[in-house]
């Protein structure tokens, strides 16, 4: 087994991404190709970061992936404030994959600090 597939946060942030995916179903049709799209991609990115990263051998590359990861956690995180105002998502939904957000976070952010030890 590849060992990024071990990390919590992966597993974490694996099952985010299909949350956000969930959430996208729920835009109107002509957004399929614009800010869905983007949302998703930005989504996906997360996890792709941390297995890339953790692939590698020097610590400050390993660091250089997180942060990327950290970065398009953030990016979904604006682009789904984006579709709260246009009413393509529920407060409640927006509340409850910020939890989820703010907890891989927290985890991206110590696996970068051990890394930097």
């Amino acid at each position: 087994m590849f060992a990024y597939r071990k990390l919590k946060v992966y597993q974490k942030a694996l099952q985010w991404v299909l949350d956000v995916y969930v959430l996208c179903r729920n835009f109107p049709d002509y957004e399929k190709f614009a800010l869905a799209s983007q949302v998703r991609r930005a989504a996906v990115s997360v996890t792709s970061n941390i297995a890339e990263g953790m692939s590698r051998t020097s610590s400050k590359e390993i660091v250089h992936f997180l942060e990327i990861s950290y970065g398009s956690l953030m990016e979904v995180q604006s682009q789904l404030e984006v579709a709260l105002l246009l009413n393509y998502v529920t407060k409640d939904d927006l509340n409850s994959i910020d939890l989820k957000t703010e907890e891989i976070a927290k985890m991206l952010s110590g696996l970068k600090l051990s890394k930097l030890q």
